[in-house]
């Protein structure tokens, strides 16, 4: 594809960033930047309810884990997918949560495992733990709650 003029960069830039869209790639790229919002809200919440506040940081990760889904889910419904299979809120969020929840479990597994087995400092475990869990998150999520 050529681009020609200022005009089609800026409907290649709406369609990307505005426009409701039912594109896997164009959603997947959203919600990579979702999934990096809802990271900072996770990562920075772990350094600071673990360095800060003292708490153990599987604890602090499953806390901060809780704050990144609940940034995610909003973030989400208003800018990924425009597409609902579940009328009801409360059911939806549900089972965002639930999918959330079986990442949790692995953000945990992964974390300890990254941390505790092969003595990675828990930060870049977390790191190399969120891009795991982003992938799951968006298909887990793509596939059961907004197709």
């Amino acid at each position: 594809m050529k681009i020609k003029d200022k005009s089609q960069i800026t409907n290649i830039i709406i369609e990307l960033l505005k426009n409701p869209t039912n594109s896997t790639r164009i959603q997947f790229l959203r919600y990579v930047f979702v999934g990096g919002a809802a990271f900072i809200v996770d990562f920075f919440s772990l350094f600071l309810l673990t360095d800060y506040f003292g708490i153990y940081y599987i604890i602090s990760a499953a806390l901060a884990f809780s704050l990144g889904l609940v940034t995610n889910y909003l973030l989400s419904i208003k800018w990924v997918f425009n597409q609902r299979n579940i009328d009801n809120k409360t059911i939806e969020f549900s089972l965002f949560a639930f999918i959330g929840i079986i990442g949790l479990g692995l953000n945990e597994i992964f974390i300890w495992f990254f941390t505790s087995k092969l003595g990675i400092y828990y930060m870049i475990s977390k790191i190399i733990t969120a891009i795991i869990i982003l992938f799951w998150n968006f298909f887990a999520r793509k596939l059961t709650l907004f197709q």
